[in-house]
C-alpha cells in the first residue's frame, strides 16, 4: 500500500471506528428523523445483472419505512464499474444517495490504474457488507461438446489459438484475472474480451459469439439449466451450492485459484456517523427479508450484512491480498 493509501486507510479505519462505536444510541438517535422522501441506490453496471438484481431487491425492501418513503436504482455504467464510484463524490451526505459495489472497483482497481479518479479508502464510507458469491468459467456453443471441464478447455485452447477467447464483465475485475490466471497455469494467452457488466457477455456466449466467460456463478445458472451453455469449474473453496454438480479449480487441480468476492454498500465520504447508522440498519433490515434472501439466491447470491467497521476490515484486508496477485500477472489498465 502506497504511503498515501495507507494513511487514507488510518483515516478511514478510524472513521469507521467511531461509527461502530456510535452503537445503539447512534441508531436510537436516527430513528426519529423523518423518512428521507427518495433513496438512489447507485450501480455501475446495466439492468439486467447481478448488481443490478440486488440493487432492485434491496430498493424495493427500503420502500415505505421510517427510511424511505420511496427507493430507486440508478445505473450508472462505464468504465468497468468506476462512474459509479466516482460520482459519490460530492454527493449529498444525508443517506438520500448510497453506492452499491463489488469488491473489485474498491481492492483491485487502486492496484491497476495509476490516475483512479476516486480514493476507495476517502471518497466512499462503509455502510454494510450485503453478500457474498462465487465466479463461474463457461464455455458455449462455440466450444465443441466434448469439453467438459477446464484442463480439456486448455487443451483445445491450444490446439485452437485463434479461438482461445473468454469474457467478463469489465476489465481488471476479478472474472478477469480468473481467466488470466487458468491461461497461465494451462500455459497458453487467453484472450480477454471486456464487457459492459456480465449479462451481455453471457447473451454473446449463448449466442456463440464468444467462447468462454468467467462470471459471478449467478449469472450463469438460468441458461446452464437450459442446457444453453456449460460450466467448467467454480472459483469457491467449496463447490457452489447454486451450481453443486460443477467441480472447484481447485478440485480440478488448480489450488491456488481459490477466489470469492463480495457485494458492498457505501455512503460518499464524510457521511455523519449518525447517517451512517441510520442507512446501516435500514439496508440490514431490507437485507434480512425472507423474498430479499431468496429472490438473491436465485441470482447465486447468498446474503450477508456487517458493521461499517466489519466492512472497512474487510476491505483493508481484500486490498492487502490483491495487491501481489495484480503484481504477479503484471496487469495495468493504463497501458
Amino acid at each position: 500500500m502506497s504511503s498515501s493509501n495507507r494513511r487514507a486507510f488510518v483515516r478511514y479505519s478510524t472513521a469507521a471506528a467511531a461509527l461502530a462505536a456510535f452503537g445503539v444510541s447512534g441508531r436510537a438517535g436516527a430513528q426519529g428523523t423523518q423518512p428521507l422522501e427518495v433513496v438512489k441506490l447507485i450501480t455501475g453496471f446495466p439492468p439486467g445483472g447481478t448488481s443490478d438484481t440486488l440493487c432492485r431487491r434491496v430498493a424495493e425492501g427500503l420502500k415505505g419505512t421510517a427510511y424511505a418513503k420511496s427507493a430507486i436504482v440508478e445505473n450508472k455504467p462505464g468504465a468497468g464499474g468506476q462512474i459509479a464510484v466516482q460520482s459519490m463524490k460530492g454527493a449529498p451526505t444525508d443517506g438520500s444517495v448510497l453506492l452499491q459495489t463489488p469488491a473489485s472497483m474498491l481492492m483491485i482497481y487502486p492496484h491497476i490504474y495509476k490516475n483512479l479518479a476516486y480514493n476507495a479508502f476517502t471518497d466512499v464510507t462503509p455502510v454494510t457488507l450485503a453478500c457474498v458469491f462465487d465466479f463461474g468459467f463457461c464455455v458455449g456453443p462455440a466450444v465443441p461438446d466434448g469439453v467438459k471441464n477446464i484442463p480439456e478447455f486448455l487443451a483445445w485452447c491450444k490446439a485452437n489459438p485463434d479461438k482461445a477467447n473468454y469474457g467478463s464483465p469489465a476489465a481488471g475485475s476479478v472474472p478477469h484475472f480468473i481467466g488470466v490466471l487458468l491461461g497461465q497455469a494451462g500455459g497458453i494467452e487467453l484472450k480477454h474480451v471486456p464487457y459492459r457488466g456480465s449479462a451481455p457477455a453471457v447473451a454473446d456466449l449463448v449466442a456463440g459469439q464468444i467462447q468462454a466467460v468467467s462470471g459471478p456463478v449467478g449469472e450463469f445458472t438460468q441458461q446452464a439449466n437450459a442446457g444453453k451453455i456449460r460450466f467448467l469449474g467454480v472459483s469457491g473453496a467449496t463447490r457452489s451450492r447454486f451450481a453443486p454438480n460443477v467441480p472447484t479449480f481447485a478440485e480440478q487441480g488448480y489450488k491456488d485459484l481459490v477466489f470469492s468476492e463480495w457485494f458492498g454498500f457505501f455512503a460518499p465520504g464524510g457521511t455523519p456517523a449518525p447517517v451512517v447508522m441510520r442507512a446501516n440498519g435500514a439496508l440490514r433490515t431490507a437485507l434480512a427479508q425472507k423474498d430479499v434472501i431468496d429472490g438473491l439466491a436465485v441470482m447465486g447470491l447468498e446474503v450477508k450484512s456487517s458493521t461499517p467497521q466489519e466492512l472497512a476490515t474487510l476491505l483493508k484486508e481484500s486490498y492487502d491480498r490483491w495487491g501481489p496477485i495484480v503484481k504477479k500477472i503484471g496487469f495495468t489498465a493504463d497501458s
